[in-house]
């Protein structure tokens, strides 16, 4: 008998019940947002990027009767300010550290003891390194498209990946020319960095769109790959997220090589499942292999019909975790 279709299964939309600004003390704004139920299983939903923002779009993954969902905006980015499009966004008051103490500030300000946290991509990197610092705060983990921005992976999708789109890689490489290339891809990254503080705004956007014409290359030819996918965004949103995203990689997200997988035994009693596409072209499933074995608790899932964008196996296996874990 064929499976259920994955829309068949889906909770009805949940729009927020609650929105608000928590203040950092240090002149950012983290927006948030709260679905479901009041008195439900308290969940936070991390996005990706580093920058991307919170879709804002009602959701059919959560059971409404039975969790309570929070959303939120990293800082600089979607409805949290000052926003990075503002070349007067500050962006040394946006770090890992700064990130993980406004989820912890976030949980604080709800008055939440513990919560799952469920995220994908950046996303997963910045619960790891959440949850390792604070144990004690998280019931379940639901990582998806997993990493953990160790120097290797920064090199395999900002350099190593071009074996496969060398046209690709050529023209984001180009797009710094003041760059001498030497192999080390921190400092091509860093290229991009300064090039997104430059105060004319056309040189931001243009090195914004060579960013993002890369991103969207190293996807285009996964298993159910969207084209355009990183370039669709309303133009500050552009210019937001590639400056998020080369402040970040070019400092090794401010993490220890290899940090989080050495840290993973901190997870331990905390249950977890991974899910990635095995022709994930941004993050090899070596990540999510690796961080498996080192966390007892965590549950893997690899499908080979997926790469980053994931797929309807990968959606439904989401989907089942969060409906198992709404009975913890």
């Amino acid at each position: 008998m064929p499976a259920t279709p994955l829309d068949d299964l889906l909770h009805p939309p949940t729009v927020p019940y609650d929105r608000g600004f928590l203040d950092t003390g240090d002149g950012n704004r983290v927006y948030y947002e709260q679905l479901g139920n009041p008195d439900g299983k308290p969940a936070l939903y991390v996005h990706g990027g580093p920058g991307a923002g919170t879709p804002d779009r009602p959701t059919r993954a959560w059971d409404p009767a039975r969790y309570r969902v929070v959303r939120y905006d990293q800082r600089n980015c979607g409805r949290s300010t000052p926003h990075a499009s503002d070349p007067a966004a500050d962006l040394a008051l946006n770090t890992t550290r700064h990130l993980v103490d406004d989820m912890e500030r976030l949980r604080e300000h709800l008055g939440i003891e513990r919560w799952l946290l469920d995220g994908a991509s950046w996303g997963s990197t910045l619960i790891l390194a959440y949850a390792q610092q604070h144990p004690e705060r998280v019931s379940e983990i639901v990582l998806q498209a997993v990493t953990t921005t160790r120097r290797a992976e920064t090199d395999w999708l900002y350099h190593r990946v071009s074996a496969f789109k060398p046209e690709a890689w050529d023209r984001f490489r180009a797009a710094v020319p003041e760059h001498v290339w030497d192999g080390d891809v921190y400092a091509l990254l860093a290229a991009y960095a300064r090039r997104m503080e430059h105060p004319d705004r056309a040189v931001r956007a243009a090195a914004a769109d060579a960013w993002l014409a890369w991103e969207d290359a190293v996807i285009s030819d996964e298993p159910n790959g969207v084209p355009g996918m990183y370039s669709a965004r309303e133009a500050d949103d552009r210019i937001a997220f590639v400056r998020i995203c080369a402040h970040f990689f070019s400092h090794g997200a401010w993490l220890a090589e290899d940090q989080l997988l050495r840290g993973a035994h901190r997870l331990a009693g905390i249950p977890g499942v991974l899910v990635h596409g095995r022709y994930d072209m941004g993050s090899p499933v070596q990540t999510a292999w690796e961080l498996a074995k080192a966390w007892p608790d965590a549950r893997l899932h690899v499908f080979d019909d997926s790469g980053h964008v994931g797929g309807e196996a990968m959606r439904r296996t989401v989907f089942e975790a969060l409906e198992e874990f709404k009975h913890h």
